[in-house]
Formats: C-alpha cells, sequence, structure tokens
C-alpha cells in the first residue's frame, strides 16, 4: 500500500506578471501546519498571489511556474477541484441560512445526521455550543468569523488561504480569533498562505514572512 506523503503546498518558480512588469517570483514549500506570510503595500502582487493559488487568475495577468499540493500537479486544475480553502476580511455569511445551514454548505455530500453531528462537536471546539438554530446577524463580530472559520475546515480543504482575515476585528478580538484560526491549521495540519499588512499577525503566525515591493 502506498504510503500518504506529508501534506504540502509546492510553489515552484512562480513568475507572475502584468503587462510585461513583473509583480513577484516565489519558490516556496509550506509544509502541513506552517503558515507562509506575504506582506507589502497595495498593487504589491498578494492579491494576485492568492487569486493563482486558487486558479482564478485574472485575464490581464500572466504566471509561469507550477503548483503542487500534496505532491498532485494542480497548477491547471479548475478552481472548485483543487480543494484550497480561502478565508476573507469578511466573514462571508449566507444571512438566509442558520450557522447549521451555513457550514453544512460547504461540507462533502454524506448522511445528514453525521454531517449535524459534526457541526456540533465542531461548534462546542470553537466556544459556539448551542449556536447552530441562529442566524448570522444575531451573532458578534468575533463569532461570524469563527463560523466562516469551521465553514472552510468542514469544507475539508488541503490548504488554506488567509486574506487579511483579522483586519476587521478590534485588537483584542484579533488576538483570540488569530490564535484560534492558527491552533485549527495546526490542528489539521494544513499548509496555509496568509496576506497581511499586520506585523502582529506575520509574527504570531511563527513562519517565513516574505515581503513584496511596490510595483508602482
Amino acid at each position: 500500500m502506498k504510503t500518504q506523503s506529508p501534506p504540502s503546498l509546492d510553489i515552484r518558480h512562480l513568475l507572475l506578471k502584468q503587462n510585461e512588469k513583473t509583480l513577484l517570483s516565489l519558490n516556496e514549500v509550506i509544509k502541513g501546519g506552517e503558515i507562509l506570510t506575504i506582506m507589502g503595500p497595495s498593487g504589491s502582487g498578494k492579491s494576485t498571489l492568492l487569486n493563482w493559488l486558487v486558479g482564478m487568475l485574472p485575464s490581464n495577468f500572466q504566471a509561469t511556474g507550477e503548483l503542487y499540493l500534496n505532491e498532485s500537479n494542480i497548477t491547471h486544475s479548475a478552481s472548485h477541484v483543487r480543494h484550497i480553502g480561502l478565508l476573507y476580511q469578511d466573514p462571508l455569511l449566507f444571512p438566509h441560512l442558520t450557522v447549521e445551514g451555513n457550514i453544512a454548505f460547504a461540507m462533502p455530500a454524506g448522511n445528514k445526521q453525521q454531517r449535524l453531528d459534526k457541526i456540533n462537536e465542531a461548534l462546542d471546539q470553537v466556544g459556539l455550543t448551542g449556536m447552530g438554530k441562529r442566524f448570522p446577524q444575531s451573532l458578534s463580530g468575533g463569532q461570524q468569523a469563527r463560523i466562516a472559520l469551521l465553514r472552510v475546515l468542514l469544507s475539508k480543504p488541503k490548504a488554506i488561504l488567509l486574506d487579511e482575515p483579522f483586519s476587521k476585528l478590534d485588537s483584542q478580538l484579533r488576538q483570540e480569533t488569530r490564535q484560534l484560526v492558527f491552533e485549527q491549521i495546526q490542528r489539521h495540519c494544513l499548509p496555509a498562505v496568509m496576506v497581511t499588512h499586520d506585523q502582529s499577525d506575520a509574527t504570531a503566525a511563527q513562519g517565513k514572512v516574505i515581503t513584496l515591493n511596490s510595483t508602482s
């Protein structure tokens, strides 16, 4: 029986350009549980990098290089089959769905009761016991952020991208949410790439930090 390779996200010889101007070049391996932090001013290519990783690079950008996830080449794979989760600065929860409904929306198909059990177990783990029937508008910003995280995790991603996920939270809440997110990344052994403007995020991630220059 073939042994499963350890989780990893392997960016090989990536060169991102816009109108022949080089935005960034990257050659990195991120192992499961590790967080690669990308910092830099607006226009330096941070968001473009995330777009390339999820297979949604706008047509006015050009990219060369390859992307491997757990040793499988996904460079030309469609976005929906890449198994890469994305956590944004806004929770982006569906207002018409309950907490349970929001999390279940992204989960793989399966037995309804088993899925519900997994959701309730996950809610327990992040301090939201009994909130499955509530709607997003009745939750605080920090609670919504945790629901957004659970929705990503229970979609069974093989890697996770963090796009300024803590920037709209106040200082105390930012620290608590960040710790929770990083703990879950380690617990699920997910390779992670985080884009942030905040040095405290980069410090807390305890991984490699790459600072991009402005292209203007």
